[in-house]
């Protein structure tokens, strides 16, 4: 079994209801066990400002699926919730699930990137990943906490149901 860490984030068609339905497809998947998942947190969008906020959060699985065939998985969830890609780079999503980190591998291929190429700066990953794996060390030995230290939380909070 590999450990993994996955990255959640929706703005749009009620964000948290997208992320908790997210969560509990992981939760039922049968090749996919659900260790721990972080609060959710609220936050402003990357990129075009003219969006609704988003709602993250990550979730730490152990899984024997490959990278890739874990990757299928993912998109598969994002479609079933009504994800629609488009061009647009950090546009408003219904879900988003990204794979963060795989183990200890380092993968770039055409189709995934692991440790996922933003994560070292996303204030979005790093509270909610330390939330859950405070005493974490990534592939090429940068520890989590050390990452906190240079990433300024530009408003995020930990979501609080109205």
């Amino acid at each position: 079994m590999i450990t993994v860490y996955l990255a959640i984030g929706s703005n749009l068609s009620n964000p948290v209801e997208q992320a908790q339905q997210a969560i509990q497809a992981l939760r039922q998947h049968p090749h996919i066990d659900l260790l721990a998942c972080s609060s959710l947190y609220s936050s402003t969008p990357m990129g075009p400002q003219d969006q609704p906020d988003y709602i993250n959060a990550v979730a730490k699985v152990q899984t024997q699926l490959s990278p890739l065939a874990l990757l299928d998985c993912t998109q598969a969830i994002e479609q079933n919730q009504g994800r629609e890609r488009k061009e647009e780079r950090w546009g408003p999503r219904s879900l988003d699930l990204d794979i963060l980190l795989y183990g200890n591998e380092i993968i770039d291929n055409e189709r995934l990137t692991v440790p996922h190429y933003g994560m070292k700066v996303r204030e979005f990953v790093l509270y909610p990943l330390h939330e859950i794996a405070p005493q974490l060390q990534l592939p090429d030995g940068t520890e989590l906490a050390t990452l906190l230290h240079h990433v300024d939380r530009n408003g995020l909070t930990i979501w609080q149901a109205q």
